[in-house]
């Protein structure tokens, strides 16, 4: 079965407060690739668009972070933890973690929020 996942539009509401976040934390995720718009910052990763996951952020001044979460997967517990170091570098908050959660024996996670609050989601688990 083919993964479904297409992109993430994504609201802040200064991009010049959230830019240095973004362009660390981003690729250190895989979205290594950039593709900007006067209106739009894009990165995706590697391949051809439109058929490769991609991240794209907009301005909204008025944007009000929500409950709603993005999460990534991690390749082991070390990408956790340095995922962890780049959002606390870089301007954004860790509300908990990385650590192991009771979800399972094995779910190592980080959660955090950018520097407009939205919030975000790296895990590790074995089957």
């Amino acid at each position: 079965m083919v993964n479904k996942f297409s992109h993430i539009d994504l609201r802040v509401n200064d991009w010049e407060k959230v830019r240095p976040f973004y362009e660390a934390v981003l690729p250190a995720l895989g979205f290594t690739r950039t593709f900007h718009s006067r209106d739009w910052k894009v990165f995706a990763a590697e391949g051809e668009l439109p058929s490769v996951p991609y991240f794209a952020i907009t301005e909204a001044p008025d944007h009000r972070p929500c409950g709603n979460l993005v999460g990534f997967w991690a390749n082991d517990r070390q990408e956790v933890e340095r995922i962890a170091a780049l959002v606390r570098q870089y301007g954004g908050t860790v509300t908990d973690g990385p650590r192991l959660f009771p979800i399972s024996p094995t779910y190592y996670a980080v959660y955090f929020e950018d520097p407009c609050g939205n919030k975000f989601e790296l895990v590790h688990r074995l089957n």
